[in-house]
Order: C-alpha cells, then structure tokens, then sequence
C-alpha cells in the first residue's frame, strides 16, 4: 500500500487560470457594453432625427393649410359657389377620351359594339380619374354582356350596372340596345400605341361611312 505524502511548506495550486478566466470574462462584458450603449446611442440619433424631419413636415403641412384657408377666405360668397364647379371644369379638362375608348377597345368583346356614349361627371380621387358613364352598347347574344360585366368587375377599370335594354328590329340586324351606367376609373398608365390605334380605327370607320 503507497502512500503520497507532500511534504512541500507550499503546496502547489494553479492560480492564474482562474484570474486569466475572470478577466476575459470582464474584457468581453465591457465590450458587449460599449456595443449596446453605441448602438443605443446611434438609434436614439436616428429617432430624434426622424421625430424632427417629422415635426418640419407637420409645420409646413400647417403653413400650406393656414394658406389656403387664407385664400379661401379672400374669396366673395359668388367665388366659392363657383369654385366648385371650376373645379369640375378643370377636371373635364384633363378627362381624356383617347385613353377611355383604348381602354373600352380592350375589353369589349368582339361581338359587342358601342352605339352611344356619354360622359355625366368625371372627378379625381387619389390622383385617379373616376369618369361617370351612360354606355349603349349592342350586342345578339345576352350571355355576352353578362360575361363582359363580370370581366370589368374583376379587371377594376369599368364597373357597369345594366338600366334598360331594347330590343332592335326593323334595322337589318336582329339584337338588343343594352343601356349601362358605367363607372370608369382610368388606369395610371397606358400604351400611347394603343390610343393611336383606336383613333385610326375610328378615321377608317368614319371612311367608310
């Protein structure tokens, strides 16, 4: 039986793995620190810069509205009743047909033809025209019609309702007059090669005669 007997004054103990152990730990602690307050410190910057792009906003956006009430009120009575109706003007004005019969030109199917159309009111919403329409349209197959309403429904430019419809006779053509009141919200874009196309088929309509 052996036994180990230390007869050293000093026994041996190995003390600088844990003080080398307790300053990595604290190095690495007061990085993740440093870390944290840069980061906060940089959005707290960007929050504050974002709050005051804001407020500059909100200033101007009430300058622009103490304006216009400024202006709106140097109007007489007789100009603010006629205001309205400039602005349905202006609205008219910038109402495009070229671009309404590329879009009915689109859609209608072949075997439906337009027989009268007219613009009731045209307003702007969103920075979209919105045109009011009473369409005619003519067509010998009822489904037809039905299958082209749902279509404008989906397609979200032309939403019609059917009013009347009449039956045509003594024309040399056998059909129905379908009477609509369309609701047209013009598209933001559309092919110029398109309009074009509708007004020439128009000039070779009218040719013809």
């Amino acid at each position: 039986m052996n036994n180990s007997l230390n007869l050293a004054s000093k026994p041996f103990s190995n003390r600088i793995v844990p003080w080398a152990l307790t300053v990595i730990i604290l190095f690495v602690s007061l990085i993740g620190l440093l870390i944290v307050v840069q980061l906060t410190t940089s959005t707290r910057k960007q929050a504050d810069l974002i709050q005051g792009q804001i407020t500059q906003l909100k200033q101007r956006e009430q300058v622009l509205l103490d304006a216009a009430k400024q202006v709106q009120q140097s109007f007489t009575p007789e100009q603010q009743q006629a205001l309205p109706a400039a602005h349905e003007l202006v609205d008219r004005k910038s109402f495009s047909w070229s671009r309404l019969l590329a879009d009915l030109e689109a859609t209608l199917p072949a075997n439906v033809r337009v027989s009268r159309i007219a613009v009731r009111d045209v307003t702007r919403a969103g920075g979209q025209t919105v045109a009011q329409l009473d369409l005619a349209v003519f067509a010998t197959d009822p489904t037809t019609i039905s299958a082209m309403m749902t279509e404008w429904q989906q397609g979200g430019v032309f939403q019609a309702e059917l009013r009347n419809q009449n039956l045509q006779k003594g024309r040399g053509e056998k059909g129905t007059e379908y009477e609509l009141a369309v609701i047209y919200r013009a598209p933001a874009g559309y092919s110029s090669e398109n309009v074009a196309a509708v007004d020439a088929a128009r000039k070779e309509s009218e040719v013809q005669r």
